[in-house]
């Protein structure tokens, strides 16, 4: 959903990471530029995928000319996105083109919506959320910041996410359920009632295995 020609920039140098590239890379007049690396500067020395890797102190000079997005499927990337908000740099929000979202809902910045996702009437998604492969989120549904939200995923109506939950894949949540911030929902889980935060679902119906964690 780019306004310009500018050329993007992945934060990430993962396998995820490359994911991203090419979803960005099928939306009409986005230009994937290359990736961006936070961690071990050795990982700048080679091109990958056949772009290069910027090291994450470069953002600062290009910060004018291009935009990022955040290609980390971890719910704990606010500490990358933090890094390139400091340098100033511009947040893409990327809708592959075989996604639908009507025009009541809409979607925060650096915000990515992969093939197939369908988000219904009147929902808003916050700011760095993933929605992957083919999920679906229901009316009137309300998603925090940094949500990750896997394949397959079915999302009911009238429903709370709060920030940095990890939705794994092909799991269903009825609606008017409320997630509590850094919980995490199991792969293939059905969830039928509250789940408070900083905790681990599973099962279906979905019952609570862990809790004081930190999202995924």
């Amino acid at each position: 959903m780019p306004s310009d020609n500018k050329p993007l920039l992945i934060l990430g140098t993962g396998s995820f990471a490359v994911e991203i590239a090419e979803v960005a890379s099928e939306i009409p007049g986005v230009v994937v530029a290359g990736f961006v690396e936070n961690l071990d500067r050795a990982r700048c020395a080679e091109p990958l995928d056949g772009r290069r890797v910027y090291w994450i102190d470069e953002l600062g000079a290009l910060a004018a000319t291009h935009r990022v997005v955040c290609g980390l499927g971890t719910t704990h990337r606010s500490r990358f996105t933090e890094q390139a908000e400091a340098l100033h740099c511009e947040f893409a929000t990327l809708m592959h083109p075989t996604a639908r979202v009507p025009a009541s809902s809409s979607l925060g910045k650096g915000t990515i919506l992969h093939p197939g996702v369908i988000v219904a009437s009147h929902t808003r998604l916050g700011a760095h959320v993933c929605v992957n492969r083919a999920a679906t989120i229901g009316h009137h549904t309300q998603v925090g910041d940094f949500v990750t939200i896997g394949p397959g995923v079915n999302l009911a109506g009238n429903c709370r996410i709060g920030n940095a939950v990890y939705i794994g894949i092909g799991a269903t949540i009825i609606d008017h359920v409320t997630i509590g911030p850094h919980s995490v929902v199991g792969a293939g889980a059905v969830v039928t009632e509250d789940v408070p935060e900083r905790v681990l679902v599973v099962g279906v119906p979905a019952k609570i295995l862990k809790r004081n964690i930190e999202g995924k």
